[in-house]
């Protein structure tokens, strides 16, 4: 019997790329997003390969929705909490409060929501895995991103205290930690729909990391050995050495 896996966030991007590589692991997923058209597109592509895949549209941050999706499952083996994403660029002096309680609620509150009601699952599984996908904002502060840094150190704090507290039970907890990658939306929602200053975050980087990149290691994070936990994998593009230190090359040197 295939074990069900649990992806948050799977509409798009990382999401929606770790959901395709644990489907051909054998996993049967569940795809959890708000977007019913993307994840139902996206559970018939991948049941049209003759894998295993179901949508099911769910706000991470809407506590008694969660709880009813968690009271429908029959079990759990792994939960991937992907959901999150950025607003806006602000110094703290004039940043939107609203914003970061936003990105607080889903990175942080969406993640313990999905955590607390799947525990049970992934106990009673006896071999389950909870994956924090955070970011290396998690680790690192950077001018004018202070809302989702505050955020994401959030989650990973988050997955370092469950770490402990899980400690002697079956569920292993691990968290990747991507740095710059260049998605469909990322960037654009971040920066408000604004296309050109979205793609200029990414101008002249030698191919920056890609949701497949991501999901690869996600795929691989869960896939090792039960007694093998990946506690911190932090994963970047070549061309960027820290948040501060980035590659980029003129059109010119390009052509």
């Amino acid at each position: 019997m295939s074990v069900t896996a649990v992806v948050t966030g799977a509409s798009s991007g990382i999401g929606a790329a770790t959901a395709r590589g644990l489907a051909a692991e054998g996993y049967d997923v569940v795809l959890v997003a708000r977007r019913a058209d993307r994840v139902e597109a996206l559970a018939r592509e991948i049941t049209d390969r003759g894998q295993k895949a179901r949508a099911r549209v769910l706000d991470v941050t809407d506590r008694d929705d969660v709880d009813a999706f968690a009271a429908e499952l029959d079990g759990c083996g792994v939960l991937v909490n992907n959901a999150g994403g950025a607003i806006g660029t602000e110094p703290v002096a004039t940043g939107d409060p609203q914003d970061w309680r936003t990105m607080y609620e889903v990175n942080v509150l969406g993640v313990l929501n999905m955590t607390q009601a799947l525990l049970p699952r992934l106990e009673e599984s006896g071999d389950g895995t909870v994956l924090v996908l955070t970011s290396v904002a998690g680790h690192v502060v950077y001018e004018g991103g202070a809302g989702y840094v505050a955020a994401k150190h959030g989650a990973h704090t988050l997955a370092a205290t469950l770490r402990l507290e899980m400690v002697g039970k079956p569920v292993r907890v691990l968290e990747v930690a991507p740095g710059m990658v260049k998605t469909e939306e990322f960037s654009l929602n971040r920066l408000r729909g604004d296309s050109e200053a979205a793609e200029a975050v990414y101008a002249g980087v030698p191919d920056p990391l890609t949701a497949e990149d991501v999901a690869e290691t996600v795929v691989w994070a869960v896939t090792r050995p039960p007694h093998v936990n990946i506690d911190l994998l932090v994963v970047r593009p070549r061309a960027q050495a820290a948040q501060h230190r980035v590659h980029r090359v003129s059109d010119d040197t390009q052509a």
